[in-house]
């Protein structure tokens, strides 16, 4: 049985998502790793405590454990911040390797931070390194705006990790092109495997059940959905500002339509709120959309099929994703995309088929397209449809059998050829 150290330093997979820390990552760690476990792969997922009452040790599945490792405050705070608590991260997994004698075959680590504490691990243990950045930080500084940018100590490390850890995985091709264009990347060092969806979990549910589950009114009202983090990369203020030209364009919506925000965190008191929840909650009161657009914190990811099916469209307006799990999960499950054009939301979403794309910080395009959805049903309808067929191919089944082939390749110390999977 092959044994995996699977590294998510900064974030849990057992963390709700839309919290400040969790999104699509959380996901794809925990659903892989899930997966994996049924494959016969054992994985130990390590990650920091941020709450001194989660377990030491979770069995999140079979063959599956999620180690809190305590360091630092077990408090969420900056990610920069883990930097400083790398060292101790890395003796605790040593310690827990030598107390329970195991061998690792395979590294496999997320995002920028885990890299640093692999490339350590590695070192130490002799083991070879597979790395997923999940997002790149020359990418996001490319559409920052004022303190929003990464750290160049972050676009450093980036660049090193990939000309050092063995492999690094790329979520679809432009992922690749972009490491390759802004890090001057080696092409045979990055593997190509599309990120995946549960489709048993999320599949579609009707409609007016859905929404009598969830207690939304039934047609003629309509409710769009946004999932994710409350950040500003996320690009909530257009789709806010989309929301007031609807409004504007269409007064016979404001009584019967909805915006529906899942990210944050539903017990925080308003001083509390992050700058960006602020500034979006201060930019619905300019607008005078207070009673269009509803904030309803993290939810647990058992209930977000409800979600899907109960909204009309899933509107993902980021200014940039490396992929975009929200849209996939929304396909899944029936509900069609309005999506930026942008990243691998290029990939994840068929302008026409499975959804629409705009372009980015775009209001009007974006109202536009909403309008465009409300107002054809039959459109709604196929585009919905076709979002389900085109989940099947990404079922994390065949994710974990090219990642399961990918570390079988790497630990012979053998050559892998481009996976580009369902791309």
């Amino acid at each position: 049985m092959r044994r995996v150290a699977m590294l998510s330093v900064h974030s849990s997979p057992l963390a709700a998502l839309g919290g400040k820390e969790a999104g699509g990552m959380n996901v794809y760690v925990r659903e892989l790793s899930r997966e994996l476990g049924r494959q016969g792969v054992a994985v130990d997922i390590y990650t920091r405590s941020q709450d001194p009452h989660t377990p030491l040790i979770t069995n999140l599945a079979p063959n599956v454990r999620v180690f809190a490792v305590r360091v630092g405050p077990a408090a969420p705070y900056d990610k920069n911040w883990v930097l400083d608590y790398l060292p101790e991260f890395v003796h605790r997994i040593r310690c827990v390797a030598d107390g329970e004698d195991i061998h690792y075959d395979v590294i496999h680590s997320h995002y920028w931070l885990s890299g640093v504490a692999a490339l350590e691990l590695r070192q130490a243990w002799g083991t070879p390194v597979i790395h997923m950045f999940h997002t790149l930080g020359a990418m996001k500084n490319t559409i920052a705006r004022g303190d929003e940018a990464e750290t160049e100590q972050r676009i450093a490390i980036e660049r090193m990790l990939l000309h050092e850890v063995d492999r690094v995985v790329a979520a679809t091709p432009l992922d690749r092109a972009q490491m390759l264009e802004h890090y001057d990347a080696e092409c045979e060092r990055i593997v190509v495997v599309p990120c995946g969806v549960d489709v048993e979990h999320f599949h579609p549910i009707a409609h007016q059940i859905a929404r009598s589950e969830l207690g939304v009114p039934p047609h003629p009202h309509r409710m769009l959905l946004f999932v994710g983090r409350i950040e500003p990369l996320k690009g909530i203020d257009t789709l806010l500002r989309s929301m007031a030209l609807l409004a504007e364009q269409q007064p016979s919506l404001r009584g019967d339509i909805c915006l529906a925000i899942i990210g944050g965190d539903r017990r925080e008191t308003p001083d509390q709120w992050s700058s960006e929840m602020r500034r979006l909650r201060r930019l619905q009161g300019e607008l005078g959309i207070g009673h269009l657009v509803t904030f309803q914190g993290s939810q647990d990811q058992r209930k977000l099929p409800l979600f899907y099916s109960a909204a009309d469209m899933v509107v993902v307006p980021s200014h940039y994703e490396s992929f975009g799990m929200v849209a996939l999960e929304a396909m899944a499950c029936g509900t069609p995309v309005i999506a930026s054009n942008v990243g691998g939301l290029r990939y994840t979403v068929r302008d026409g088929e499975t959804g629409l794309l705009v372009p980015r910080e775009d209001p009007e395009a974006l109202a536009e397209k909403i309008s465009l959805l409300l107002n054809d049903e039959p459109l709604r309808l196929q585009l919905g449809r076709n979002g389900v067929q085109a989940a099947q191919r990404y079922s994390w089944a065949a994710v974990a059998h090219d990642i399961r082939e990918l570390y079988d390749h790497v630990v012979c110390g053998e050559p892998y050829a481009d996976v580009v999977g369902a791309m």
